[in-house]
């Protein structure tokens, strides 16, 4: 019989060590080893010889196929779109045919609570559904496999009563952890898409390590691979995030998949934003948006503005509105910022949904180039919805609601800036203005105001009136 050997695993890079160091050598994070047993017998493959997967060659190894085979081949070729729009637009595909992608592995994460397992029974009662899908084919509908580790049947029964997905034939539920048994299950039912809720709780029993562990999720992603690629049944793990925002687990779990999706928001609002850091079969510049509701996650297709253009002619200083742009989708967010006596050396700047760094530039322009003495001051700054803006673009929003919270003035509520602030105060255009203008005309906005440099060249939008200005100054001197 082979011995086993103890291993240390970097759960941020995923490399090896034979003995545990306090820091990962190869990058430097603290406290990241864990140990691992390692089988010298495990290097042969467990899948070969298996009665399920489709061997080409007589010897039972991969035979190489010329891809212009692979093309003209009889393999599943369409995606396979799950009826939520916003769901398939982040996952990726042309205007005519969006969603998951035959025999691809998708890995969904998110913080406890936000609503990943809402949106996933959601899709697959959309997947389940006797909606025509494939035009080509009318009665065609799919089979999905929703196996909970962490909930019973009954849990996720009267979880699709609520969300209305309980009258799927297609639906099939299952409840348990061994992957043996999963496998088998899918074997028999021959699922389009199988959903694993979560990752974290699946384990092998031939391997001693605990659910969870570094060992656990690399053998038990990579079978999970392997069942993808070889059948063609398209695979959706949850995944658990860390308190420091990253997916539990190793770096190489991110790697093993084809797609990375984070479901983002703040549980105390009903904001949530699904996008993609990694797509092997589209773009990561998509997003999706949704509004959770009692009855479950709901689209919003027409895009997300803030309430305060619903507020009549109300004034309030300290609050600008900034069309962000996310993608290609164009989200017009309000910009909050508040300014409270402070004390000279130690004054607090502070950010919720924005760069901090960034935060401190611009106080930095606006004390020098804007007028505004801010040393004695602690600056507050956030953004509505619980949203994240890191694009320059939204400078001249922060900026304005500073000094307008400063001044204690205010612009109109159907007033928006646009803008990258330059060291030298300097307004500097932004990128795709075009875009957000005509958005945010769409949502209401009236007046906008832009860097003057390059404002004679925009085309003109229909009600929305352009305010050019130079620098730091002249834009402060709009506010009322």
């Amino acid at each position: 019989m082979s011995k086993t050997r103890t291993i240390f695993i970097c759960t941020n890079c995923g490399s090896t060590q034979s003995r545990w160091a306090g820091k990962c050598p190869d990058c430097g994070t603290w406290d990241s080893l864990e140990e691992s047993q390692f089988d010298k017998s495990a290097k042969s493959d467990p899948h070969r010889g298996s009665s399920w997967i489709e061997v080409k060659d007589s010897d039972g190894t991969p035979k190489a196929t010329s891809i212009t085979e692979i093309v003209a081949g009889s393999g599943p070729s369409k995606r396979l779109p799950t009826g939520i729009t916003e769901l398939d637009r982040v996952l990726g595909g042309n205007e005519d045919q969006r969603g998951l992608v035959p025999g691809s592995v998708v890995l969904v994460g998110g913080e406890p609570g936000i609503g990943k397992s809402t949106l996933l029974l959601q899709a697959a009662g959309a997947w389940a559904s006797p909606v025509k899908l494939d035009q080509a084919n009318p009665d065609w509908t799919s089979k999905v496999l929703y196996v909970s580790s962490e909930e019973s049947a009954q849990q996720i029964q009267l979880r699709a009563d609520r969300l209305g997905v309980a009258q799927s034939d297609g639906l099939f539920v299952l409840s348990d952890t061994n992957l043996a048994r999963i496998l088998e299950q899918a074997r028999q039912i021959k699922p389009d898409v199988c959903v694993i809720d979560s990752i974290q709780m699946i384990y092998k029993s031939d391997i001693e390590a605990a659910p969870g562990s570094v060992t656990q999720l690399r053998r038990c992603c990579s079978e999970l691979v392997y069942f993808a690629k070889a059948t063609g049944t398209s695979i959706v793990l949850v995944g658990h995030v860390t308190k420091e925002g990253t997916l539990a687990g190793p770096r190489m779990l991110e790697h093993m998949v084809d797609a990375v999706l984070y479901f983002e928001g703040d549980r105390y609002h009903s904001a949530r934003i699904v996008r993609a850091i990694k797509n092997r079969f589209g773009t990561t510049l998509e997003l999706g948006i949704f509004e959770m509701t009692g009855q479950g996650l709901q689209q919003l297709p027409g895009g997300m503005s803030v309430a305060a253009i619903q507020g009549g002619d109300e004034h309030r200083p300290g609050a600008i509105v900034c069309p962000a742009m996310h993608g290609s989708r164009c989200v017009c967010v309000e910009i909050q910022a508040l300014t409270a006596t402070g004390f000279v050396g130690s004054a607090k700047r502070k950010s919720s949904g924005l760069d901090s760094n960034r935060l401190a530039m611009l106080i930095a322009v606006l004390e020098q180039h804007g007028g505004l003495r801010l040393a004695d001051r602690d600056v507050f700054a956030s953004v509505v919805g619980g949203l994240k803006i890191i694009e320059p673009a939204s400078d001249l929003a922060l900026a304005l609601a500073i000094a307008g919270a400063h001044y204690k003035r205010s612009l109109p509520p159907t007033t928006i800036a646009i803008g990258e602030i330059g060291l030298g105060g300097e307004l500097r255009p932004a990128t795709q203005i075009e875009q957000r203008l005509r958005e945010s005309a769409r949502l209401g906005y009236t007046h906008a105001i832009v860097p003057a440099s390059g404002s004679a060249k925009l085309p003109r939008v229909k009600g929305m009136e352009l305010i050019a200005a130079k620098n730091v100054s002249q834009a402060i001197e709009r506010l009322m």
